[in-house]
């Protein structure tokens, strides 16, 4: 009989520790939404001890989200694991703690400096601890694919016995290659005693381009768990795309018939983008599975195969991993109900300030083109995300710039009843709007990044800019605006990030505090 196998998505924990990638509370939580509709078995929702604001977000998932199991990971401390117990604790019987410490060689002398025994004894009174919060215990030996195969089964033997529901074999550094990684997981399924008492798991890391073929070969030699992100974000050359997996068990059921998952594969695409766009990392146009170009025919000879037969050039119905989805566009004529069914087709769950919020930014846009499609509302959702009356907002702008005159910005800004106006010059038009709302603010930050995109076809096409900026410490903080204009975006794209930064309640008189950051 074919196996499940179970999806572990890490995007809110592993997949935000890419620099640039922090999400706010609000931007998780909308994540969440989409994996549960995703369907994924497992949501890794944050590191709890590392930050109040990653317990708030564990916690606030624990409560919201139903079905996926809700997992806090925690090194193997006493309060870490204590932390990662209170955050899903409203998830009762779907809470599960994933606790991990290093193993290898190399992280036991140089990073831990501690003993086999000792790395034995704190794994098991970890695993034990996280026992007395939920049922559902995961144990990680990091770096587990350098750990020396004889230890590692060891450590592992330990968490089982010790309550470990699961054992979780990383990949940590991409090293594994698909032959020595399935090895690896096929000498513990037979030297370690009570093996089936738990689930194994992969956790591949993409650094030699491996990782879906390192999770695959697990799979086959006896992982039943696979943990990655969507789009494949994470750290260095991140983790393994899920997507990617799950659609190769599901397009070779002639090889892996003998396996399966439970994933919606028509949220998939929908998913990927939201990640992009909640996260500020573009995804590849040549990514598999999600790209734009992952369909597209160019060359005539494979368009007359596809018009013959689709199954001469593709090996997977766009349809199924939801490409092609039909879409209604509105108009400005469009009232607020037609706007928030189309917001909840789309899967987002907005209070009525939100609405509000986005439903003036609709107007705006309906007002300078003739129809708002989709991926204009999406870009709507992300530039009006986050703007409050404690928040500021951009009131007015005006840009002179030419090939003989020097660009100057005007900018007016607002929050709440307080309005704040300015002028400045700068090199280009965009370089001259931000740093008015330097000056107007008294902060100063460096642009690291700066993406701009057409979301549609057209001349009227809405302008989504993405930028990542360094305000002091190295850290880098995103902001994202939309507008037919790409400098009005590009200025709401700039107070997007400062808003991050600053947060609702200081006063712009000096430089802002950097937003916590998983490490």
């Amino acid at each position: 009989m074919a196996e499940k196998i179970i999806i572990f998505d890490t995007t809110l924990r592993d997949g935000e520790q890419c620099p640039g990638a922090s999400m706010n509370l609000r931007e998780k939580m909308e994540v969440a939404r989409q994996l549960q509709r995703l369907n994924v078995d497992v949501i890794e929702a944050g590191f709890p001890v590392i930050s109040d604001g990653d317990f708030e977000a564990v916690e606030r998932i624990a409560k919201e989200i139903r079905g996926p199991i809700i997992a806090g990971l925690a090194r193997c401390v006493p309060q870490d694991i204590d932390a990662a117990g209170a955050a899903i604790k409203a998830a009762d019987n779907r809470g599960r703690i994933h606790v991990f410490l290093a193993t290898s060689k190399i992280h036991r002398e140089f990073k831990l400096k501690k003993a086999h025994d000792e790395i034995v004894r704190l794994a098991t009174e970890a695993v034990r601890r996280a026992k007395s919060y939920v049922t559902d215990v995961e144990f990680s030996p990091e770096d587990g694919s350098r750990t020396e195969p004889e230890f590692l089964a060891k450590v592992v033997e330990a968490a089982i016995s010790a309550g470990a529901t699961t054992v979780n074999i990383p990949d940590t550094v991409g090293y594994a290659v698909p032959e020595q990684y399935g090895a690896l997981i096929k000498y513990l399924k037979d030297n370690v005693h009570g093996i089936d008492d738990a689930i194994i798991s992969a956790h591949c890391h993409n650094d030699l381009g491996l990782a879906v073929a390192n999770s695959i070969a697990a799979i086959r030699n006896g992982a039943r768990q696979i943990e990655g992100t969507i789009n494949g974000i994470g750290e260095r050359a991140g983790n393994v795309a899920l997507e990617e997996v799950v659609m190769a068990l599901k397009t070779r059921p002639d090889y892996y018939g003998s396996f399966y998952t439970e994933v919606h594969t028509q949220e998939i695409v929908k998913t990927s983008r939201l990640v992009s766009r909640m996260s500020g990392l573009m995804v590849a146009r040549s990514k598999a599975i999600v790209g734009e170009n992952a369909f597209a025919h160019s060359a005539g000879i494979h368009q007359d195969g596809i018009l013959k037969h689709r199954e001469t050039y593709e090996i997977m119905n766009p349809h199924d991993v939801g490409w092609g989805e039909t879409e209604l566009p509105l108009t400005k004529h469009s009232g607020r109900h037609a706007l928030v069914s189309r917001l909840e087709h789309l899967g987002y769950n907005l209070n009525d300030e939100e609405i509000g919020q986005v439903f003036a930014r609709f107007k705006e846009i309906g007002d300078k083109k003739k129809f708002v499609y989709d991926d204009d509302l999406n870009a709507l959702v992300d530039d009006s995300m986050g703007m409050t009356k404690d928040t500021w907002n951009l009131d007015y702008i005006n840009v002179t710039t030419g090939t003989s005159t020097v660009p100057t910005a005007t900018v007016r800004l607002r929050r709440g009843d307080v309005v704040l106006q300015d002028s400045a010059p700068g090199n280009g038009a965009v370089d001259a709007a931000m740093k008015t709302i330097d000056r107007i603010l008294h902060q100063k930050a460096e642009l690291v990044e700066y993406h701009v995109i057409a979301t549609t076809g057209g001349k009227d096409a809405v302008g989504e800019v993405t930028i990542k900026c360094d305000f002091g410490g190295g850290q880098l903080v995103t902001g994202k605006g939309a507008s037919t204009d790409v400098i009005e975006a590009s200025a709401r794209a700039y107070l997007n990030a400062v808003n991050r930064v600053a947060g609702v309640s200081q006063v712009y008189n000096s430089a802002p505090q950097l937003i916590d950051t998983v490490p």
